[in-house]
């Protein structure tokens, strides 16, 4: 666009087709290349996976810039939307600078900042000099505005926004992310359970900073089997932050239920189905409240759970978003340290108990898993690494641990899929990017 007309289409060419990215289902590659001419400048316009072709794996065989750099461009500029991961900033910049030391090139890239569904785009846009330099960096998980003059390449500028640790960068992600969910879907307000656990209090917490006190709402829903501190702790969290919250006791709700059952449950000890009716029961309160007022339901499951199945199906695995789905519990600690950096925002004693679904008396996570940071290890050498069971046995982990958590992960692929969309802060999140089988012999 130059002069209020357009003056030039140039399409996209390299279409992904893996993880997340399904192009080439609905687009058709451009094969036509144009420098653009802008006063006494050309300009090599490439779109997002066009200047990705790098490294030693390399997807396509032909790429833009080998038709482009034979019209001698001065500049690259390459519009883009680039989904956040943790550590994809990085690997943005090595790519980038492979692409400018071999074209002899500045590039600017410009990237999109907000969200879609479960997608995370943090802007970061940057000039680069011809030598892999970081020029002008503009800023992450807001939109920002430079003027970019390729004279001034030689001057670099600090990035405080470079020092953003893995755990911060998470943060802001997941606020984008539920800000953008609930503004782009034109939805007002959000509620949640609050059970006095790490995972929804830190989801209250990134609810509040998204949307505002105003418009969260936390329902506390104790049964007979809730420990007190654990009732205290939420209502301290709610006067903390300032935000409105119910508490409903289900224990008469269970009951009522137990009374329901009591016939064809008869000769039966209390197990398993007995823990999932009290979730249930607090799913089915939550998406009552929900649906008469229309707020959304935010899911609280950690990544650890959703990947060995340690919830429950319509019960604490309902919702409309899945805040923390793509992080481990272990990184569900460390984003209540960050909350908690200034001052204490979520009550100290939620962060020093022993995690617990409090289902039965004086259960804890470990009486079914492993230790959050023995398993999350795992879990990230089998999902994001993509390593077999061998291969993670031979790194020094247990081989009956190992083959159960991996049965755990195979096995539960049924829930997964009936699990809202999941916010995806990691190179491997559950959804849209890791579609796997619910069936398969070999998975068992």
């Amino acid at each position: 666009l130059a002069d209020g007309k357009v003056q030039s289409v140039h399409r996209k060419a390299l279409l992904p087709t893996y993880d997340i990215f399904d192009e080439y289902r609905y687009f058709e590659p451009g094969n036509e290349f144009q420098v653009v001419g802008f006063g006494n400048k050309k300009i090599a316009i490439t779109v997002c996976e066009d200047l990705w072709n790098v490294g030693s794996k390399q997807l396509y065989k032909d790429c833009p810039m080998a038709h482009l750099t034979k019209q001698d461009p001065d500049i690259i500029i390459n519009i883009s939307a680039s989904p956040f991961t943790y550590d994809h900033d990085k690997e943005r910049k090595i790519a980038f600078k492979e692409n400018a030391l071999k074209y002899k090139m500045p590039i600017v890239f410009v990237n999109h900042v907000g969200a879609q569904t479960e997608l995370i785009f943090d802007g970061g846009s940057f000039q680069m000099s011809k030598n892999g330099d970081i020029v002008k960096q503009l800023k992450y998980f807001e939109e920002d505005l430079q003027i970019v003059d390729i004279k001034d390449e030689l001057k670099q500028e600090k990035n405080e926004q470079e020092s953003y640790n893995k755990t911060e960068k998470i943060y802001h992600a997941l606020v984008l992310g539920i800000r953008d969910y609930f503004y782009k879907s034109g939805l007002g307000k959000a509620i949640l359970g609050l059970s006095g656990g790490i995972d929804s209090a830190v989801t209250l917490v990134l609810a509040e900073r998204a949307l505002g006190k105003e418009n969260v709402k936390a329902v506390l829903m104790p049964s007979k089997f809730s420990s007190d501190h654990s009732v205290f702790d939420a209502k301290q969290l709610v006067e903390n932050l300032g935000c409105s919250h119910e508490l409903i006791g289900i224990e008469e709700i269970a009951k009522a239920f137990d009374n329901s059952l009591k016939t064809q449950f008869e000769g039966t000890e209390f197990g398993l189905a007995e823990e999932n009716m009290q979730a249930r029961t607090r799913g089915v309160l939550l998406m009552a409240i929900a649906n008469k007022f229309g707020h959304i339901l935010l899911n609280t499951s950690n990544k650890s759970e959703a990947a060995v199945g340690y919830g429950t199906l319509y019960g604490d695995m309902a919702g409309g978003l899945s805040v923390l789905g793509d992080v481990y519990k272990t990184e569900v600690y460390e984003l209540a340290k960050f909350i908690n950096r200034d001052e204490e925002i979520i009550p100290v004693n939620i962060l020093a108990k022993p995690p617990s679904a409090e289902l039965r008396p004086n259960q804890k996570d470990t009486d079914s898993l492993p230790e959050y940071d023995i398993l999350d290890k795992i879990l990230y050498q089998y999902i994001e690494l993509r390593k077999g069971p061998n291969e993670i046995i031979e790194q020094g982990y247990d081989k009956e641990l190992v083959r159960k958590v991996l049965k755990l992960i195979n096995t539960n692929e049924y829930k997964r899929f009936q699990t809202p969309p999941i916010l995806r802060v990691s190179s491997k999140a559950f959804g849209m990017g890791r579609r796997m089988p619910i069936t398969g012999k070999y998975l068992a």
